[in-house]
């Protein structure tokens, strides 16, 4: 069975960048053909957002209105992605998840396995 799980502070100042750790177990590897690794949130009373993604070829997509502020990256050796969002507000208050996916967007039937998410607060 694969298993996502997120790790990462649930507290983060306004200014300050957003890290969270995606760590994937249960036979499935960030490097395998075929599947995207992605990172999405839903802020209290709304809708699920989708942050960006990373391909089994390391190849990267943003959504054009986080691109500005987002960096995925990932460390084949631990299994594990990573989201670091950069000058973050109280807007990006959300709990995140992240997923694995048949594509990159916002096409959550494309989605198979997720996280439990994480709840991230920003707050002076």
């Amino acid at each position: 069975q694969v298993r996502l799980q997120e790790s990462g502070p649930g507290l983060v100042k306004p200014s300050q960048t957003l890290s969270l750790t995606c760590t994937v177990s249960g036979g499935s590897d960030t490097t395998n053909y075929h599947y995207y690794w992605s990172w999405i949130r839903q802020p209290p009373g709304k809708g699920l957002e989708w942050i960006g993604a990373m391909a089994y070829s390391g190849a990267t997509y943003y959504s054009p209105s986080l691109k500005s502020r987002t960096s995925i990256s990932r460390d084949t050796s631990k299994n594990q992605f990573t989201v670091q969002l950069s000058s973050v507000t109280p807007e990006d208050t959300a709990v995140y998840y992240c997923a694995r996916s048949y594509w990159y967007g916002s096409n959550w039937t494309k989605y198979d396995y997720w996280g439990q998410g994480t709840q991230v607060t920003v707050s002076s």
